[in-house]
């Protein structure tokens, strides 16, 4: 019976099995079933395909196990089976291979972001990774193949999880898009050496695109490094087909491309996506004739050299905003939304009666109330050129994904968009359109992270993107959140990730704004409190039940009540009072506030904001991390 061990170390050419999940929904299983959960449900069909593979002629087969980890299973209420279904899986695989087969233990990504960009620790990523592999070395696999990884540091967590517990081989498969990088923007020259320093045996590339782009993959993966090369493309490009994808490259032009790629320096082929037996089969017959490609010759060739961060412009040098939080000093800025239509004009007024007051900037929300406004980002960079206003551009993160968001904020630093609120943004069932799908491909610690990146000139991959972007880092952190230890831990991580100041939900209970400052002492990063003035006692009613993460005390809707009574003029007048009360309250705790302007009612803000101060708050500067 061959070992992985064993085919790694002969020299020769090997070929891989295709898709599972591919097979499985040919034989008539749904998409919304759990197809690892089909390892104890339906042994026989997944033992039948298995054996398939065998009979084309693979001498590696894969377990059922893409997606057998505890947080994938858990989705399906499946997270206490891990080990049983990763060891049966194993079972089935290693009774359809015999003496004629090895057996890799398939363990895919985790479906959730790791940290930087992520929530999910490294730690707690390797002990999810663990889980699955105790439960395959139960079942009695030769190795491990992960695949379709788009994070090194994810794929890291899984060689880790690996070697706490085993020694046999691992194949270790990244995936690369149709620019032949990964979904963070790694080149295989750069990841290929980072794969080989984590200790794994094999290095590759599957899934993703087609035998085009992995072929051109492995021709990089040759040049950088010397352990055997797999590779296992999908079969071409899936296409709209009905209301099915349907992959359409052919046995035969997958197998002509497997031979070129044992010709470019793999020694491991086989499939991803869309590939069945027959495109096995085609595979067996043409690389069998193909002489493994000769070692190369790392002395030959310099190792990429490393992307090495700039560091940063000081805060003091990127904005007007950045030099006073820098300096300690007072700031001042009012939040206005943008219009629903398409005409600037009302809001370049708003802004114009702002500049005159002498406030320091005006914060622009992205979509507040998951409401269709004007976009953020184009919003302030008219106000910026039209009026000449430093604008705090809200930034969330419902609505792009990680590409989208990188593109958007290049381009935005260099159109001078300066100060940035990174948010994580209202789900879109708060708003008109609750049909609307949101993205969240990373939250605001994920976004953090990637504006800091992009502060020290490079990109999520690593990449050098030449000048550095000149951002001021700003974060949101709620004082009132009902678990107030998880959202310091958030905000711990903010910090962490890069934040360089922090504005607060509206404040109404100075007594539990005390108790959170008490509580961030040590974070470094200056406070700017949130001010709402009230309008009326529906107002006041609307943001204590309807809006997440506000507070109003019921001596304040007490107060609103009694003012609403003597009608809305009054009203209005109570609302100004209580928030110039807060402000005056908060003014020596933080460093700044942001007061909203109610309805749009600009001198509503600006009356309140006559009672701010305007003198350095002693000890409240940004102190960079040492």
């Amino acid at each position: 019976m061959p070992t992985l061990r064993q085919l790694i170390d002969d020299g020769r050419v090997h070929v891989v099995d295709g898709a599972m999940g591919t097979m499985l929904y040919g034989r008539g299983v749904f998409l919304n079933v759990c197809y690892d959960e089909l390892n104890l449900r339906r042994p026989d069909l997944v033992r039948d395909i298995h054996r398939e593979y065998l009979r084309a002629g693979a001498e590696l087969l894969e377990t059922n196990t893409f997606g057998a980890n505890p947080l994938k299973l858990a989705t399906c209420g499946l997270a206490g089976e891990t080990e049983r279904i990763n060891a049966a899986a194993a079972g089935l695989a290693r009774e359809a291979a015999g003496a004629r087969a090895a057996v890799g233990g398939a363990i895919g990504p985790l479906g959730v972001r790791v940290e930087p960009f992520g929530e999910l620790s490294l730690a707690e990523a390797r002990a999810a990774f663990q889980r699955q592999v105790c439960g395959l070395l139960e079942g009695g696999v030769d190795g491990f193949i992960l695949e379709t990884f788009s994070d090194v540091a994810e794929l890291g967590a899984a060689v880790a999880a690996i070697r706490g517990v085993s020694e046999l081989p691992i194949i270790a498969q990244m995936t690369v898009g149709t620019d032949g990088k990964t979904h963070y923007g790694t080149d295989p020259v750069a990841f290929g050496p980072e794969l080989v320093a984590m200790g794994v045996d094999v290095v590759g590339v599957n899934c993703s695109v087609g035998p085009h782009g992995v072929l051109e993959a492995v021709e990089k993966l040759a040049r950088v490094v010397s352990l055997p090369i797999s590779a296992q493309p999908n079969a071409g490009l899936p296409r709209e087909v009905g209301d099915r994808k349907i992959y359409m490259a052919s046995p035969e032009y997958m197998a002509s491309y497997a031979r070129r790629m044992v010709e470019a320096g793999a020694r491991f082929v086989g499939g991803c996506c869309g590939t069945t037996p027959d495109h096995i089969r085609a595979m067996v017959g043409f690389v069998q004739s193909v002489s493994p490609r000769h070692a190369f010759d790392m002395g030959t060739i310099p190792p990429p050299t490393p992307a090495v961060a700039i560091d940063p412009v000081p805060l003091a040098a990127r904005s007007r905003l950045g030099a006073k939080l820098a300096d300690g000093r007072f700031v001042t800025t009012v939040e206005i939304v943008p219009p629903k239509g398409v005409d600037p004009g009302p809001m370049f007024e708003q802004v114009r009666q702002l500049k005159a007051a002498g406030v320091d900037a005006v914060n622009v929300p992205d979509g507040p109330r998951a409401q269709s406004r004007m976009g953020a980002l184009l919003s302030a960079l008219m106000i910026q050129r039209e009026v000449g206003l430093e604008a705090v551009v809200h930034y969330a993160c419902r609505d792009r994904n990680l590409l989208g968001m990188l593109s958007d904020l290049l381009g935005a630093a260099a159109a001078g968009v300066r100060t940035l609120l990174i948010i994580t943004g209202d789900p879109p069932k708060m708003g008109p359109y609750p049909e609307a799908t949101a993205v969240f491909d990373i939250d605001s610690i994920g976004l953090t992270n990637l504006v800091s990146r992009l502060n020290h000139g490079l990109d999520p991959g690593g990449n050098p993107i030449g000048e550095p972007t000149r951002f001021v880092i700003g974060v949101g952190v709620n004082p009132a959140a009902p678990d107030l230890d998880r959202e310091l831990k958030r905000f711990a991580y903010k910090v962490e990730a890069g934040a360089e100041y922090a504005i607060t939900q509206p404040v109404f209970d100075l007594e539990q704004l005390d108790h959170f400052l008490r509580r961030v002492e040590g974070f470094r990063i200056p406070i700017v409190a949130g001010i709402w003035p009230l309008v009326s006692v529906r107002n006041a009613e609307f943001l204590a039940n309807e809006v997440p993460g506000v507070s109003v005390p019921g001596a304040v809707l007490d107060r609103m009540r009694a003012a609403s009574a003597g009608g809305k003029e009054e009203a209005l007048a109570e609302g100004v009072r209580i928030s110039r009360e807060m402000l005056d309250a908060v003014a020596e705790r933080v460093q700044g506030v942001q007061v909203s302007a109610p309805l749009g009612r600009v001198p509503v803000a600006l009356d309140v904001l006559a009672a701010a101060p305007i003198e350095p708050v002693p000890g409240r500067g940004y102190t960079p991390p040492t």
